[in-house]
C-alpha cells in the first residue's frame, strides 16, 4: 500500500489525487487547483468513495478560499458559500461530502473575527485535519473489525472500500488488511461491481498489492460461491447510513445482503461515524444518484447495447438494517443496528 502514491493529498496550495478512472492500467496522479476542477474530479469519479469525497470537498473548499479576492468577512463568506454549493452539487448520496463542507464553513464562522488571510489559513488547516483524522479512523475501523474475522476465512466484498476510497487504509478493506497483518489466512471474493467495475479494477488491485489471495467474480456469481460454502462473511463500505442503520452503498449491495441472509452468513458494514446521517429516520430518505445511461450501454467506450434502449442506472441501493449483522466504526462494533443502538453508539 505504501508503494503507490497517496489517494489524495494537499501539496503547495493544490490537491494531488490518483485518477481512479485509469486504474488498474495506469496509476496517474492529477493536480486540481480550482473548485470547478474539483467538482469535475468528484463528478467523473476520478476521486470516489465516501470518505475520500469528503476530504476532496474539504480541500476543494480550501482551494476556493485561496482563490477568493474578498477583503472583508461578509464578502469572503459569500465566496465560500458559492464554492460550497458548487462542490455539493457534484454527487448527492455520499453524506461525507456535505459533512465536510459544513465543517469547513463552521470553521470559517469560528474565525470570522480574524482577517481574511488568517481565515484562509484556518481553512487549509481544517482540511488537513479532516484528512489526518480519516487516516486514524480507518486504522481504528481495521482494528475493531479484524476481531470479527476468523483465523481462516473466505470473505466476499462488493465495490471498493479500500485506501482508494479514503485517505489511506480503507474501511471494509481496512478490516481485511488488519486481519491479514495479524496473520489470519484470508481468501477474498471480489464482486466485479457493474457497471463501472470498481471491484474488478480497484479492489482486486489493492488486495493484490497487500498480498491477500483474491478471486474476482462476476456480480451474479455471489450466490453460487456462498452456496458452495466458500464465504464465511461479507463486508462492505457505506456512503450514507440513516439513523436506524439502513445503509446506502454501491448498487448491488442490497442483493448481496439478501443472499448473505439466505445463506446464514454474517453481513458487516464498515464506515466512519461521519457516514451516519441522523437527520434521516430511515433509508427511504437517502437520495440515490442516477448515473448516465452510457455507463451501462457503452462502458469504457465500448458499445454493448443497442442504440436508443432505455436504461435505469442508480449508483446506489439501500440495505435495510435488519439485514446488517453489525456496523464497524472507529468507535467499535455496533451489533444489530437500530435507532436506539445507533444513537448510543454515536453519543
Amino acid at each position: 500500500m505504501s508503494e503507490r502514491p497517496r489517494t489524495i493529498e494537499w501539496r503547495q496550495g493544490a490537491v494531488r489525487l490518483i485518477d481512479q478512472t485509469l486504474l488498474p492500467g495506469r496509476c496517474k496522479v492529477i493536480t486540481v487547483r480550482t473548485v470547478p476542477e474539483m467538482r469535475q474530479a468528484i463528478r467523473r469519479l476520478a476521486v470516489r468513495g465516501a470518505p475520500a469525497i469528503g476530504i476532496a470537498g474539504a480541500m476543494g473548499l480550501a482551494l476556493g478560499a485561496r482563490a477568493s479576492r474578498a477583503k472583508t468577512w461578509p464578502a469572503f463568506r459569500r465566496d465560500l458559500r458559492r464554492a460550497a454549493r458548487k462542490l455539493a452539487s457534484a454527487r448527492p448520496t455520499a453524506v461525507n461530502l456535505f459533512w465536510a463542507l459544513d465543517r469547513m464553513q463552521a470553521c470559517a464562522e469560528a474565525h470570522s473575527h480574524e482577517s481574511v488571510p488568517e481565515i484562509k489559513r484556518a481553512l487549509e488547516a481544517e482540511a488537513l485535519a479532516i484528512y489526518e483524522e480519516d487516516r486514524r479512523l480507518c486504522r481504528a475501523i481495521g482494528r475493531h473489525g479484524a476481531k470479527l474475522v476468523p483465523r481462516r476465512a473466505g470473505v466476499l466484498t462488493h465495490c471498493n472500500a479500500g485506501g482508494l476510497a479514503t485517505a489511506d487504509y480503507g474501511t471494509a478493506l481496512a478490516v481485511l488488511f488488519s486481519a491479514h497483518e495479524a496473520g489470519k489466512r484470508l481468501h477474498v471474493y471480489a464482486d466485479e461491481t457493474r457497471p463501472l467495475l470498481q471491484g474488478a479494477r480497484l479492489t482486486t488491485w489493492e488486495l493484490q498489492q497487500a498480498g491477500i489471495p483474491t478471486t474476482l467474480i462476476c456480480d451474479n456469481t455471489a450466490a453460487q460461491v456462498m452456496r458452495e460454502g466458500r464465504v464465511d462473511l461479507v463486508i462492505v463500505g457505506a456512503d450514507r447510513i440513516a439513523a436506524n442503520g439502513d445503509t446506502a452503498n454501491k448498487i448491488g449491495t442490497y442483493g448481496v445482503a439478501l443472499l448473505a441472509r439466505a445463506h446464514k452468513i454474517p453481513f458487516y458494514v464498515a464506515a466512519p461515524s461521519s457516514t451516519f446521517d441522523l437527520t434521516l429516520a430511515d433509508g427511504d430518505g437517502i437520495p440515490i444518484e442516477e448515473r448516465a445511461a452510457t455507463e451501462v450501454t457503452r462502458p469504457f467506450g465500448h458499445r454493448i447495447a443497442p442504440r436508443g434502449v432505455d436504461v435505469y442506472s442508480p449508483a446506489f441501493d439501500v440495505t435495510p438494517a435488519r439485514l446488517v449483522t453489525a456496523i464497524i466504526t472507529e468507535r467499535g462494533v455496533l451489533e444489530r443496528p437500530g435507532t436506539a443502538r445507533v444513537r448510543r453508539h454515536l453519543a
